[in-house]
């Protein structure tokens, strides 16, 4: 066997690059860089998620408020305080305050023409003589308007954004203290204290109002889910009582066409081979049937194997809810014998949710269940008053499930629903369902 050869050397690896220090700050200042000119939303006006209108119509009154209050005092303080003549106040006045219109739809627009004007303000006032000053580098006005800059900004960008325009801020006003230290007298610093102040409320507010927002999309969403899966749940109940109705009568067929030929005699032998094909048609049909809603049916569940209620349990359902404590009075004027499988069943299971909503809802209220039938249709008729005992109901909110499994079982049978409130305080559910054969209405979902 020829040696081996020798393996080549293995290379150290090379280990990733480290993101040093230098490369990690140009990073965050190209974000930063980035977060100051682009705004973080759309030019959307800042209560446009307002649910009243004038609610959304509040942030264009109060900018025009703040242009038509800030501009002549900015100018008055600066010609009467500081000395500066009317051409100059004017300019200054006109570019520190009238950017505040774009306050409810662009601050950080805003931001970009104010800040610059209160630093050539403040570098303005250096020509002035020292004992003529007031407060230097930020005028009160100055002051006052820059906050609600800030506070604009607060309630639309991201805590990046907001944190970088505290810094310029800080920086501008340490710069300019150092410029001329004895003119400052306390502005700089109010400054930039106010202004963290500012900023800290009103991007909790902001972050409050998102989480509300979003939390109420997720209710909306949760909610509309929960709907969906209790129509999906009944519809899934509903086919597995389905299945035992048509899983009988689909028997019984094959019984009878596999029988057929011993108990008619004379038959011929194409009637027989007619009979055979009936029965295997069932017994394939019986099959597929079961096939397909095995998923249905949770073979661990006792309650699924047993037989399915109908009307003529009704008058042990309404003697338990009597011994429940509910006063409750049945009239039965049908012939329940001559009732299909289906609408025996939807009839008893409609009964049962509308007395269990009875009990949750109304406890103690007087409640009467008529059953009657004119040949083409069953009437189902549950009644209550209002509650009579003292105390709270069982249950103050419902779900909606008990509402959703009536409307699918009267929609499988072709019939009608009513339900509501009644006048008195009660509440009644009227279902009106066919006797003979009917088409279900077509489904929504196909």
């Amino acid at each position: 066997m020829p040696p081996m050869p020798p393996m080549p050397p293995t290379l150290p690896q090379t280990p990733p690059p480290v993101d040093g220090l230098v490369s990690a700050a140009r990073r965050n200042l190209r974000e930063i860089a980035h977060g100051l000119s682009h705004p973080s939303h759309p030019s959307t006006p800042l209560l446009a998620d307002a649910p009243k209108r004038w609610q959304r119509l509040l942030p264009y009154p109060v900018v025009l408020a703040l242009v038509a209050t800030f501009v002549p005092v900015t100018i008055n303080v600066l010609i009467h305080q500081y000395g500066v003549n009317g051409g100059l106040a004017g300019a200054l006045a006109v570019a520190q305050a009238a950017p505040l219109l774009m306050l409810a739809h662009r601050p950080l627009q805003a931001w970009w023409i104010i800040f610059p004007a209160d630093i050539v303000g403040a570098v303005a006032l250096l020509g002035h003589p020292v004992d003529r000053f007031g407060i230097w580098p930020w005028p009160a006005p100055t002051l006052v308007g820059y906050l609600f800059v800030l506070l604009a900004l607060a309630l639309r960008e991201t805590r990046q954004t907001l944190a970088a325009i505290w810094v310029a801020t800080g920086a501008a006003s340490l710069v300019l203290h150092l410029i001329s230290p004895e003119r400052s007298n306390g502005s700089a610093l109010l400054l930039v204290v106010l202004g963290a102040a500012v900023l800290v409320i009103g991007a909790a507010v902001r972050e409050r109002g998102d989480a509300q927002r979003r939390l109420a999309e997720q209710e909306t969403i949760s909610e509309a889910e929960r709907a969906q899966r209790t129509l999906l749940e009944e519809r899934t109940r509903i086919a597995r009582e389905l299945h035992d109705v048509v899983a009988h009568h689909m028997s019984v067929i094959t019984v009878q066409a596999d029988s057929a030929p011993y108990r008619i005699s004379g038959l011929s032998e194409e009637a027989v081979e007619e009979f055979g094909a009936i029965a295997a048609s069932a017994r394939e049909s019986l099959t597929e049937m079961r096939r397909l809603l095995t998923v249905l049916r949770s073979e661990g569940t006792a309650g699924e194997r047993t037989p399915q209620p109908g009307l003529d349990r009704v008058q042990q359902l309404v003697e338990a809810t009597v011994r429940a404590g509910l006063p409750a009075e049945l009239s039965l004027a049908a012939d329940v014998s001559d009732v299909p499988q289906a609408v025996d069943l939807s009839a008893y299971r409609i009964v049962q949710e509308a007395l269990a909503n009875v009990v949750r809802h109304a406890p103690g209220a007087r409640t009467r269940v008529s059953i009657t039938s004119d040949g083409d249709h069953l009437t189902v008729l549950v009644v209550n008053d209002r509650a009579e005992q003292p105390g709270s109901p069982l249950e103050t909110t419902g779900t909606g499930h008990g509402l959703v499994g009536m409307r699918e079982r009267v929609r499988l049978t072709g019939g009608t629903l009513d339900t509501g409130p009644l006048p008195d305080g009660g509440f009644r559910v009227a279902a009106r369902l066919p006797l003979a054969t009917a088409s279900p209405p077509a489904s929504e979902d196909s």
